[in-house]
């Protein structure tokens, strides 16, 4: 019987910087019965330029994340190179980390890569190794999924790292949560 190695396939992405604004938030306390530092949880929030991305990203800090938790915030892109995909999406990502800060005090690290959607939320959830992978839907009617197929279908059958949560999107008329 033969070992059969996977090619490990590298891929592109940028670290984006995040606003100064934002302070650094000093380490976590020691626990007093086991004298051992507090350790907040790792969570994936995929996000774009949709509205229902945003819902996502408020229903995460609304309804799953805690103080000490760090967001990473992840936005696939069809190639990193491109400066103005770059200024959009880290425009984006500052808007979503003081935000995020704002509202729940908790650290964020966000990423641009290169790739298919659902393999990059895969192979970054494989990285991280996180509590949770947060996404939104697209909006799509059953049938439109089933014949193009979905970020979060693919998800759903090929993250095997974490838990997968899809909020669903918004309706029109719907308030935000925030």
């Amino acid at each position: 019987m033969e070992t059969v190695y996977e090619d490990v396939e590298e891929y592109n992405y940028r670290e984006v910087k995040l606003p100064s604004l934002i302070p650094i938030v000093s380490e976590p306390e020691l626990e007093r019965e086991t004298g051992e530092r507090r350790r907040g949880r790792d969570i994936i929030i995929a996000i774009d330029h949709g509205p229902n991305s945003k819902h996502a990203f408020d229903w995460a800090l609304i309804h799953f994340c805690k103080l000490a938790d760090t967001i990473h915030l992840l936005h696939a892109v069809s190639d990193v190179k491109n400066q103005l995909v770059y200024d959009l999406s880290q425009g984006l990502m500052e808007k979503l980390a003081v935000e995020a800060f704002q509202i729940t005090m908790v650290q964020t690290v966000a990423r641009i890569v290169e790739g298919d959607a659902g393999k990059v939320i895969c192979k970054e959830a494989e990285r991280i190794k996180p509590a949770a992978v947060i996404m939104g839907t697209r909006g799509r009617s059953l049938i439109q999924s089933v014949l193009q197929g979905s970020v979060g279908e693919y998800c759903f059958h090929h993250c095997k790292a974490a838990p997968l949560v899809i909020v669903p999107g918004k309706d029109a008329g719907d308030a935000s949560i925030i």
